[in-house]
């Protein structure tokens, strides 16, 4: 499996790459990796390339790894990152380090917010409408993304907008067992919605709909509306804003205390959006309350935001795709081992590298001694 390859240093990061991909300028890091930009001299395309170095030595950060390469690998939407390759490694042996080649975009909806850009309302509606397409796709396959923040949303000059980030992406099934659907959280708190700081029986793809809430008040008031510095400032900020909950709505709060926490708390009126965002327009203000509802069974679905009539001029039922199929999460309900994890990643790279499926690998288990523990999961080597 030779290949010819080039080096380059970004952001501190050596990268070793095909030899047909030419740096241009790093773009940034974070917790999962470094990032850089980079034309493929053979097309001229100029390609985002994102470098997860020693990728098989924390299983969780693997399983994020995994998790958001199959998904941005299948999913086919205008409005979501697509993977364009995933480059191969010399040997199975020697794959330590994952390199994921996507689209390239110019900026994010972070960097537009925290600058001195003027936003139309015809921009604000543009974003909004762009976010709710591309999150009508991702339900219709039964995910929940569950991080959607400003920094997860890419923009090219046009304002074209993509969404990226799967890496904490679940199913959207209320009967699914959650256990640790919190516990992974490591992302900022402020897009969070209440239902998953309070323990609530079940969770909806409405989590994600107050994200977009949250970023929607941020991209009128160009600063986040609820910057809570802990668990519970953020629940007060919200409170604060919104105003008590009634009994109805904090009813379905599965945790005792939690519940008698949030009932115990002093009246609060709530605040005006109308205060808030003074330049926004009525029907703006109408679709950001029904986004930012307290209780998830009374907050506006997906499909009913791209109605609303702030989104009329852009909205059009027979161009909002949904997914074909649901996207198959099975790998999730087991503990996997590394060895497992680096099988499974192979698999992936094996959906873009056809040659390697000639490359034979040894039969793994995941049984206790390669560092499992719970359900023993099979690998399947299918690469549809």
């Amino acid at each position: 499996m030779e290949r010819k390859t080039t080096s380059f240093l970004a952001l501190g990061t050596r990268f070793d790459v095909e030899s047909h991909y030419k740096l241009m300028r790093p773009v940034g890091h974070g917790a999962y990796g470094v990032v850089c930009s980079a034309k493929n001299t053979k097309t001229g395309a100029k390609v985002a390339i994102k470098k997860i170095t020693k990728a098989f030595s924390n299983l969780t950060e693997t399983k994020r790894t995994l998790r958001e390469i199959k998904i941005l690998s299948r999913f086919q939407h205008e409005n979501i990152l697509k993977i364009v390759d995933i480059m191969k490694p010399s040997s199975f042996d020697s794959f330590e380090d994952v390199y994921i080649v996507s689209e390239l975009m110019d900026t994010d909806l972070h960097q537009i917010i925290n600058s001195n850009q003027q936003l139309s309302e015809g921009h604000v509606q543009y974003f909004i409408y762009q976010i709710l397409r591309g999150l009508k796709y991702i339900h219709s396959a039964h995910v929940l993304h569950r991080d959607l923040k400003p920094s997860n949303l890419l923009l090219n000059s046009n304002c074209d907008l993509k969404i990226c980030d799967f890496g904490l992406a679940r199913v959207a099934d209320p009967q699914e067992n959650h256990v640790g659907f919190l516990t992974e959280y490591v992302a900022t708190r402020w897009y969070r919605a209440p239902e998953i700081m309070l323990s609530w029986k079940e969770y909806t793809k409405a989590i994600d709909v107050w994200s977009v809430g949250c970023i929607f008040a941020e991209i009128l008031g160009r600063k986040p509306i609820f910057p809570g510095q802990d668990y519970m400032h953020q629940l007060h900020l919200i409170i604060k804003i919104l105003g008590t909950p009634s009994l109805e709505d904090t009813e379905y709060i599965a945790n005792a205390k939690a519940k008698a926490y949030v009932r115990s708390l002093k009246f609060e009126e709530g605040k005006s959006f109308r205060k808030l965002f003074p330049n926004a327009s009525d029907q703006a203000l109408d679709l950001l309350s029904r986004m930012l509802t307290f209780s998830p069974k009374k907050r506006i679905t997906v499909e009913e935001a791209l109605k609303h009539p702030f989104l009329a001029k852009l909205h059009d039922p027979n161009d909002e795709p949904v997914a074909k199929e649901s996207f198959d999460f099975s790998f999730e309900k087991y503990n996997l081992n590394g060895k497992i994890l680096k099988a499974l990643l192979w698999q992936e790279l094996c959906r873009f590298h056809l040659e390697l499926q000639k490359v034979k690998i040894e039969p793994i288990s995941n049984d206790s001694k390669s560092g499992a523990g719970g359900d023993d999961g099979p690998v399947s080597m299918d690469t549809s």
